[in-house]
């Protein structure tokens, strides 16, 4: 985050790197950096301090950060691999303890194999990663069971200070999940917009540019599905309020779809000049209200939010064309949807709206989980 006791010269050289919309649209290569960094700090300190075994220190690094971006994430998989180390070294140990005073290698290798297979039991479901992780270190820790003890002892030094290590690194320039989350949505709520200009406008719905659109918010969405756990975490909103979030941004693109197969015919200009002027007020306010929604999203404004931008009108004059009627109530449902998840964003924003650009302060921001 951006230090609002920095000289403002010293701000805006450093803001390309503070900057989290920046920073979010080069991840991939921070996150690249800071892995590669992050494993050469661990090279040198295991051989700087001649440590056995420093390798499994780099391997530690890895399996933690390497394919993991955001912090909140970090934090969670730093945890789990803490106590599968803990658990598997103990086990290992206690294995490689009874191969030094019994030297029973059928024994052995039925311990080692009774209990991962213990940890496979629990390696699906809650907890997986952890159970996983622990059957690796006991083989890390005792090999075959003819490990020496200290060489089991150093392993798991070695996996421990990779484990701190690679927690240190993920609060270098930290990708936060909630700002993915927040300039995805922002993206997708832009993208709504286009989509239902096209359909207002009596552009061709079958065609590639329109089908591209609709797959593309279809992949926004599982997107956005996979930040939620992570968000939840750094942010401390709630995962109901999150799926209920979701939910109306789904029902939005459903809503679009459906429009789009019930619209008049593209020949039919009477029918369409018709819709238009009857729904000009909810096509109006829609737009106002995605527009606003994304604003604040990308850039922090969520002063927007509380804008409800009032309907004005009969919204249930009827136009002609009776048999369109199924359309009409299709928009104001998107109206009605469109303004829940205004509303359910402006009870949230002081939770996910902290600052982000050299101007503004942090009111708010990530708290360990």
């Amino acid at each position: 985050m951006i230090n609002r006791h920095l000289p403002a010269l010293l701000r805006r050289a450093l803001r390309p790197l503070l900057d989290p919309y920046r920073r979010f649209r080069h991840a991939r290569l921070i996150h690249a950096l800071r892995v590669s960094v992050g494993l050469v700090a661990t090279i040198l300190l295991t051989t700087g301090i001649h440590l056995p075994h420093g390798e499994w220190a780099s391997v530690t690094m890895l399996i933690v950060i390497g394919g993991l971006q955001h912090h909140g994430n970090i934090r969670r998989k730093a945890t789990e691999p803490a106590y599968g180390t803990l658990i598997g070294a103990a086990i290992g140990l206690a294995i490689v303890t009874q191969q030094s005073y019994l030297g029973w290698h059928l024994l052995t290798y039925v311990l080692m194999s009774s209990a991962c297979g213990f940890f496979a039991y629990h390696a699906i479901g809650k907890g997986g990663y952890t159970a996983l992780l622990s059957a690796i270190t006991v083989f890390i820790v005792a090999g075959h069971g003819d490990n020496p003890m200290s060489d089991g002892l150093w392993r798991t030094v070695d996996i421990l200070i990779g484990n701190v290590l690679a927690l240190a690194f993920s609060f270098a320039l930290p990708l936060y999940a909630v700002y993915s989350w927040r300039y995805n949505m922002a993206t997708t709520l832009r993208e709504c917009a286009a989509v239902h200009g096209r359909i207002i406008a009596g552009d061709v719905v079958t065609s590639d540019t329109h089908l591209k659109r609709m797959r593309k918010l279809s992949a926004s969405l599982v997107q956005l599905r996979g930040l939620m756990a992570s968000v939840s975490k750094e942010v401390h909103i709630s995962q109901t309020e999150l799926d209920a979030l979701q939910r109306n941004l789904r029902l939005c693109i459903s809503i679009l779809e459906i429009l789009a197969d019930t619209r008049p015919a593209g020949d039919d200009s009477a029918a369409m000049e018709a819709l238009r002027q009857s729904l000009q007020v909810e096509h109006r306010f829609v737009r106002r209200q995605r527009v606003a929604m994304a604003r604040a999203l990308r850039d922090g404004h969520s002063d927007r939010l509380q804008r409800s931008g009032e309907l004005y009108g009969d919204l249930h004059a009827q136009a002609a064309y009776p048999a369109l009627d199924g359309y009409r109530m299709l928009t104001r449902q998107l109206v009605a949807n469109v303004d829940d998840m205004r509303q359910r964003l402006a009870t949230t924003a002081p939770r996910w709206n902290f600052s982000h650009l050299p101007r503004e302060d942090k009111p708010h921001g990530p708290t360990p989980a």
